[in-house]
């Protein structure tokens, strides 16, 4: 007799039936991927981030156009940023570290230029960064107690 209740069998067939995949998705599923393949020594994985880092370069343009940032920052430093995101990493050794770094940055170049970020992302991520807005040291603490300074300064997040 038929329920508005999902057996447990039931659940295991839907479950077993709803991963089955075509050879064609699964070839359009391991080219959307594109994971490249290891690197075989150091030399090798320094011509990739030097490759990756051409393509970030060549990428700026575009992401200043579809992410309106004209106002906001110059390619010059979107350049900066991505050069000091890169030098972060310069004392790891280790080809296959390296490969999963590039890996990583690969698919966040990937999900800026798919727009995949609001713009808001994009600037609190690479336009102001870690030292936070310029406009928030100042002028607007000059009349409070050093008490309230202190508090303020511990409590901003």
């Amino acid at each position: 007799m038929p329920s508005g209740r999902v057996e447990w069998s039931d659940a295991e067939e839907l479950s077993e039936s709803s991963f089955e995949f075509s050879e064609e998705e699964m070839s359009f599923i391991q080219r959307a991927v594109k994971v490249p393949p290891n690197s075989a020594s150091l030399d090798e994985a320094r011509h990739r981030v030097f490759d990756f880092f051409r393509a970030a370069c060549r990428s700026i343009p575009t992401i200043m156009e579809i992410y309106n940032l004209d106002d906001v920052v110059t390619p010059s430093h979107l350049r900066t940023v991505v050069a000091s995101e890169i030098r972060k990493n310069a004392n790891v050794t280790n080809p296959k570290v390296i490969d999963m770094l590039l890996f990583k940055a690969m698919e966040e170049l990937n999900n800026i230029t798919e727009h995949a970020k609001q713009r808001h992302h994009i600037i609190g991520q690479y336009v102001v960064g870690q030292q936070g807005l310029l406009q928030d040291s100042g002028t607007k603490d000059q009349g409070t107690s050093a008490f309230l300074k202190e508090f303020y300064k511990s409590n901003y997040f």
